[in-house]
């Protein structure tokens, strides 16, 4: 598998890593959040809605008493049925459904810091409704294998005196959550996503893609909760 070098030594040395997000296991709860088409509270008219999506994920996170709500890695989604950019390129082709990183679904403004030194690759306004909106790629190497992380639906100021080739440290706030008005209409949340090979993109890679190509880039993209170490926390169910 591609990514296996970078599975390994995400394993090996996750006790040195910095929460992404401010979370104390002993006082803070999570829950993971279903946005499949399993989940038939999602109605096209809430998700359409992104004040009325909001309120959705924060009543979730009011009744379960959550910090977080988690939405999945692989998760095949009916939620992107939202934006066009999602959609077939062609008529009768296969749209983008299938979710490539971590969503931690939270506060705007929440902090995120830098889960382990790095340099700043690239960023990007990805200012397209259901795209990104405010992006950073950091690029990191360790035990001298070297991938990518990805942070999606950040805060405009977070990347308008960034340079690239800049270093960030361990643990260092590199972002926030965004506003609705720059994360790219969505509820407030980090799209946080591994890459092994950005494959020549700058400020932007795809964080979801067609479901008969997952093979490819779910080993281009491994599992983030190696890094964030959260999903042995999640009380409930997807809900």
């Amino acid at each position: 598998m591609k990514s296996q070098p970078v599975i390994n030594v995400l394993r090996r040395n996750y006790r040195l890593f910095h929460p992404v997000v401010p979370f104390d296991p002993t006082r803070d709860k999570l829950i993971a959040l279903d946005f499949t088409e399993r989940n038939h509270e999602l109605t096209e008219e809430l998700f359409n809605d992104t004040d009325l999506f909001s309120s959705y994920i924060g009543n979730k996170l009011k009744q379960f008493d959550a910090k977080y709500g988690i939405g999945g890695y692989g998760e095949l989604r009916g939620v992107y049925n939202r934006s066009k950019i999602f959609d077939a390129e062609k008529p009768g082709d296969e749209p983008r459904r299938l979710h490539l990183g971590v969503d931690i679904w939270g506060k705007a403004g929440t902090p995120v810091h830098a889960f382990l030194g790095g340099m700043i690759h690239s960023f990007a306004f990805n200012n397209h409704y259901g795209d990104y909106g405010a992006t950073m790629i950091l690029l990191h190497q360790l035990d001298a294998i070297s991938f990518y992380t990805l942070y999606g639906h950040i805060s405009l100021k977070d990347i308008e005196k960034l340079v690239a080739g800049q270093y960030v440290n361990h643990g260092q706030i590199i972002a926030h959550f965004g506003e609705k008005e720059e994360n790219g209409h969505w509820p407030p949340h980090l799209h946080f996503q591994v890459i092994q090979d950005l494959e020549l993109n700058e400020g932007d890679y795809p964080g979801v893609c067609k479901y008969s190509e997952r093979d490819k880039y779910l080993a281009n993209c491994p599992d983030p909760d190696s890094i964030l170490q959260l999903n042995r926390y999640l009380e409930t169910k997807p809900v």
